[in-house]
Parts: C-alpha cells; structure tokens; sequence
C-alpha cells in the first residue's frame, strides 16, 4: 500500500509541477542567456523543463513514501 501511495503522490506531483511551474521556470531560465542558435534555446528550455519535472517525480515520491508510512503504521504484534 506504501508504493501505491507514493506512486499516486509522485503523479500528481508531476502533474501539477508539469502545467504549472515547469514552462515558467524553463522560459525564466532561457531568458537569463543569450544564444548563437535557436538549437541552443530549444535545448536548454527542454533540460530544465525536463529537470525540474523529474525533481517533481523524486520529490512527490518521498512525500507520499512518507505519507504512506505514517497511513499504514506497524502490524500489531500477535
């Protein structure tokens, strides 16, 4: 049950990060440069994008580890 929850958490995480946060940190970060080539913008809007969607997964993932921890607790002891 602890996965399953961590999994639910990590998607919605992603999810959220993905129409929300992703596009407006990659623009800001590609507006801080300046480029020879369009490649060059395209690239670095796609890693940060990337990144930071990943960063979404990994931190949605302990959040609901953790969450799934404290919901689930011990077995009893027989």
């Amino acid at each position: 049950m602890r996965y399953l929850i961590a999994m639910a958490v990590a998607i919605v995480a992603a999810l959220l990060v993905t129409l929300f946060v992703s596009p407006q940190l990659a623009d800001l970060v590609v507006d801080r440069f300046t480029f020879e080539s369009p490649d060059e913008v395209a690239d670095l809007h796609s890693a940060v994008y990337m990144l930071s969607n990943l960063v979404a997964l990994l931190i949605g993932w302990i959040v609901g580890w953790i969450v799934g921890g404290r919901l689930v607790g011990r077995a009893p002891v027989a």
